[in-house]
């Protein structure tokens, strides 16, 4: 489990915003992408705004709960829907919308939002994530401004998805379906995104993606940042791990995911293993798809699955590789190297949106061949592994600390109060 800091919250200011935050799923303990921004944005609004939350859950813990409701003025749970398979295959091939319109639709949320809408006088409704922009679309007026978080453009993980799938004979029902959710998201992100009075994206790549899907649209950039004090260089590594080790950390049934571990196993590593052939590859994160256990044969890949704390995985790497081939937004995964000075190599969509500087603060290549040829520079070079390392650690303290990243957001409220679209 992730660690439950001390928090500290000053009370809100008397100018301080009254907030309803909406959440997919509880964002403590923050264990992945979703729940670490929603987190830590939730930890810094709640010294200067009176928030309070409602959110998705299957099974919230008390102390989890607890945690919460130490930084939120009211907190609220509705449990997580579930979907039959009949169910999903009837909306996926009878409904307008798509996919992610259907995964979060509760009629108890709905009523939940309703209630409190009726009862308390927001100033803002913020929206995290596709999941839960259905709710915004049917809202009534009068209504708090509201702020949708997008995080990713998520029409064009599945435009990425489809083009990927395209040429793989194996892969066209994959293709198939992501090209149907490509074109169907399309739409739907594009009415979300006009429903709010202020857009918020993760990074450049995805506030320009969003901005495409209607002229009138401009989003903020409000990037997802790392806990500094946390995720820090000189930290003990994991005792017994093989060397030369490399280790990718993630959630491991999360597509894009999959997809770059086979490929960097299969593509990638045999070109290591030519000149290193004792190193190892570490896949280091919860719930790994049945797509992986072919890798399970080859003992220089270790599959951990779910694992109380990354970080001293993080620091045994020799190198920490990045190869994703899919994805949008900001890698987290990416900033958490960074930030335990790690040096890192990524392909170039592995390190989109963040800014690093190729040879500066990481490594980017494309193909096996280079990729393999960069990460094997590193494994014989222990001082240009430092100086990366350092660099990194530099770049996102500079760059990337929560308390840079808060008031960015504030700005995104400010602007719901002089635009609508």
């Amino acid at each position: 489990m992730e660690r439950q800091p001390p928090v500290q919250p000053a009370p809100p200011s008397s100018a301080g915003l009254r907030i309803l935050l909406l959440t997919p799923q509880l964002p403590y303990p923050p264990h992945q992408g979703t729940s670490l921004r929603n987190y830590n944005l939730l930890r810094y609004l709640s010294g200067r705004h009176a928030v309070s939350l409602l959110s998705f859950d299957a099974d919230a813990e008390p102390d989890h709960l607890a945690h919460l409701s130490s930084l939120c003025r009211e907190v609220q749970v509705i449990p997580t829907p579930r979907r039959s398979p009949s169910a999903r295959l009837r909306t996926l091939v009878t409904s307008p919308w798509p996919d992610m319109a259907w995964r979060l639709y509760s009629p108890g949320y709905a009523q939940a939002l309703a209630g409190w809408l009726r009862r308390e006088p927001f100033d803002i409704l913020q929206a995290e994530g596709i999941e839960l922009a259905r709710y915004l679309l049917s809202l009534p007026r009068p209504r708090p401004r509201i702020v949708f978080d997008a995080h990713n453009a998520e029409y064009i993980l599945q435009k990425r998805a489809f083009l990927a799938d395209l040429h793989r004979p194996r892969r066209w029902a994959a293709a198939a379906y992501s090209f149907l959710q490509w074109l169907k998201l399309r739409r739907f992100e594009a009415a979300a995104c006009r429903r709010a009075d202020a857009l918020v994206a993760v990074s450049g790549a995805d506030a320009r993606a969003l901005a495409a899907l209607d002229t009138r649209l401009s989003p903020i950039v409000v990037p997802n940042g790392v806990d500094l004090a946390y995720y820090r260089p000189g930290l003990p590594p994991l005792p017994g791990m093989a060397h030369p080790s490399l280790v990718f950390t993630g959630k491991m049934d999360f597509r894009p995911n999959v997809d770059a571990v086979l490929w960097f196993s299969t593509q990638v590593m045999p070109r290591i293993w030519e000149r290193r052939p004792q190193a190892h590859f570490y896949i280091v994160g919860q719930s790994p798809s049945p797509r992986l256990d072919a890798l399970r044969a080859e003992p220089r890949i270790v599959i951990t699955g779910r694992v109380e704390d990354t970080r001293p995985y993080i620091a045994g790497a020799d190198v920490y590789v990045v190869p994703l081939l899919v994805g949008g937004g900001t890698r987290l995964k990416v900033l958490e190297a960074l930030a335990m000075g790690q040096a890192v190599v990524s392909t170039p969509l592995g390190a989109e949106g963040i800014g690093v500087t190729d040879g500066q603060e990481a490594l980017l290549a494309a193909e096996p061949g280079a990729f393999a040829a960069q990460a094997l520079a590193l494994l014989e070079n222990a001082a240009r592994r430092a100086q990366l390392g350092r660099a990194g650690r530099a770049f996102v303290e500079a760059h990337y600390g929560w308390e840079a990243i808060g008031p960015l957001l504030e700005q995104a409220y400010r602007l719901s109060s002089s635009s609508a679209l």
